[in-house]
C-alpha cells in the first residue's frame, strides 16, 4: 500500500482484499481437499481386510456439495458442505465397515479407518496449507 494514502483509505482497501481471500481461497482448496480426501481413502483401501473386496470398493470420496452414498440405519446421507471432501466407508449392500475398524465379541478389531487417516493427515495438510497460500499470494499480487 502506498504511503501518500489515509489509514481510513488503506483499511478500506485491506477490508474489501480480505472480503474476497475467502472465496478466492475456497476456489483453490476445493481441488486440494478432493486429493486429500482421495489420498485418505487410497490408504484406507491398502489398509482395509479383504475377504470379498467388497469394503475396499465401498470406500468412497464424496465432493463438496454431493451427497454420501445411503448405508447406514434411517439413510445415514449427507451432503458435503462448500469446504468439505467426505471419505465414508459403506454403501447399501456393505454395513460392516464399523465392526472391522472396533471389533465384535466374537471378532477381534481390524482399524483401517482411523489409521489411514493418521498416515495420510500431514501430506493432507501440507497440500491444503499450499493450496490457502498459492490463493492468498494470488489474491494479493491480483489487488496489487
Amino acid at each position: 500500500m502506498s504511503r501518500d494514502r489515509s489509514l481510513t483509505e488503506q483499511s478500506r482497501r485491506l477490508g474489501e482484499r480480505l472480503k474476497v481471500i475467502p472465496e478466492e481461497v475456497l476456489r483453490h482448496v476445493r481441488p486440494a481437499l478432493i486429493a486429500g480426501a482421495e489420498d485418505v481413502a487410497q490408504v484406507m483401501r491398502v489398509l482395509a481386510p479383504e475377504d470379498e473386496g467388497d469394503l475396499k470398493g465401498s470406500i468412497a470420496v464424496t465432493a463438496a456439495g454431493d451427497t454420501t452414498p445411503a448405508y447406514a440405519e434411517g439413510g445415514g446421507k449427507r451432503t458435503a458442505g462448500p469446504n468439505e471432501a467426505l471419505v465414508t466407508v459403506g454403501n447399501e449392500r456393505v454395513r460392516h465397515g464399523h465392526l472391522q475398524e472396533f471389533g465384535t465379541v466374537k471378532q477381534e478389531a481390524q482399524p483401517f479407518m482411523r489409521p489411514g487417516f493418521r498416515i495420510a493427515k500431514p501430506k493432507v495438510e501440507r497440500r491444503i496449507s499450499r493450496a490457502v497460500g498459492r490463493a492468498v499470494r494470488k489474491t494479493a499480487e491480483r489487488e496489487a
